[in-house]
C-alpha cells in the first residue's frame, strides 16, 4: 500500500513540477530567425548522472531568451537554459521531442537534437509541417559550466 502512495506522490510531482508553455509558430519563427541565432556556440554543462563524473560538451544555439504564452494566455519570457525542451506536433499527427538550446531555424527549417550524449541524433522539420510548438521547463539540474 506504501508503495502505491508513494509511487503516485511521484507520478502527481513530475506531473506538476515541470511547466509547460505554447508559442504559435510565426512568433517561434520571428525570435528564432533573428541575426546571430543561427549561430552555434560550444557550450559545457554538469552531469548530474549518477554514473559518470564529467561535464558534456555540445553545440547550442546563442539565443539569451524567448518569449513564449502560459496556461493563462499570458506572455512570459523564458532564458535559454539546457533545462528546457521543446514538444513539435506536427500536422500529420506526429510528435517529437528536441532539447530548446540545440534548436535552429535554417531555410524555414527546424533543425535540433535529440540528446546531448549522442549528438548526431537530430532532426530537421520544415516548419510547414509544424501545427504546434510547447516549450517544457523541466526543472532538472542542469547548469552552464
Amino acid at each position: 500500500m506504501k508503495t502505491k502512495l508513494i509511487t503516485l506522490m511521484g507520478i502527481i510531482f513530475l506531473l506538476f513540477s515541470c511547466k509547460t508553455y505554447t508559442i504559435p509558430v510565426d512568433s517561434f519563427r520571428e525570435q528564432m530567425t533573428v541575426p546571430g541565432s543561427e549561430k552555434l556556440r560550444v557550450v559545457e554543462i554538469n552531469n548530474p548522472a549518477l554514473y559518470t563524473y564529467k561535464n558534456i560538451r555540445y553545440e547550442a544555439n546563442s539565443l539569451e531568451s524567448i518569449v513564449v504564452v502560459d496556461k493563462k494566455g499570458d506572455k512570459v519570457k523564458l532564458g535559454n537554459s539546457p533545462k528546457l525542451k521543446m514538444r513539435i506536433t506536427r500536422k500529420n499527427g506526429k510528435k517529437n521531442i528536441l532539447l530548446f538550446d540545440t534548436v535552429i531555424v535554417e531555410n524555414d527549417t527546424l533543425k535540433g537534437a535529440r540528446s546531448r550524449l549522442m549528438q548526431n541524433l537530430r532532426r530537421e522539420i520544415p516548419l510547414s509541417d509544424i501545427e504546434k510548438i510547447e516549450i517544457q521547463d523541466s526543472g532538472k539540474v542542469y547548469k552552464y559550466q
